[in-house]
């Protein structure tokens, strides 16, 4: 364990076994259809690698940069940094999250993607923070749900550190 770390909240191999079955009931869900897994940048990364290897469909894969934190605060100026390479229009979108936090970033992204055309958008997150949602909105598909702490590890970082960790841990106060 990382020397930052106060605890370990989701194994490596726990988020492989969700990732697994999302994957499953994402292919049941859209069998027949070829969506466009969105992932939002950075923090998804990783659990997008994980997840895409477990749907069974023909996926087409995208990536959007969007930002609204400063340090540990979600500051609420939702900016789009990098736009889908392709339009959006008539697509079956699945968001891919690091985390659902106050649901602004979220919000602001299914709309801007309906506003282009989407056909549908539905959120897969490898985290859920509900203490924190100040918008209200909820993933589709949720990997974990987590208590009100700093999480860092498997994609989530703070100020661009720890996204490497292999698992999602609580990082010490007296790091940030």
């Amino acid at each position: 364990m990382h020397a930052d770390i106060k605890k370990i909240l989701i194994s490596e191999k726990e988020i492989c076994e969700r990732s697994k079955e999302l994957g499953r009931k994402i292919s049941e869900d859209y069998r027949g259809k070829k969506p466009l897994l969105v992932g939002l940048l950075k923090g998804s990364v990783p659990f997008m690698a994980e997840l895409m290897k477990h749907i069974e469909l023909d996926i087409e894969i995208d990536f959007m940069d969007v930002s609204s934190y400063d340090g540990t605060e979600s500051v609420g100026d939702v900016r789009i940094d990098k736009d889908l390479s392709n339009s959006a229009r008539g697509d079956d979108i699945i968001l891919v999250e690091d985390i659902v936090d106050t649901g602004r970033t979220l919000q602001v992204v299914i709309d801007f993607l309906y506003q282009k055309g989407a056909s549908s958008v539905k959120v897969v997150s490898l985290l859920d923070k509900p203490d924190r949602r100040v918008v209200d909105i909820k993933a589709d598909y949720v990997g974990f749900v987590v208590p009100n702490e700093f999480v860092v590890g498997f994609g989530l970082d703070y100020n661009q550190k720890y996204r490497n960790l292999p698992y999602v841990g609580v990082l010490k106060e007296d790091c940030y």
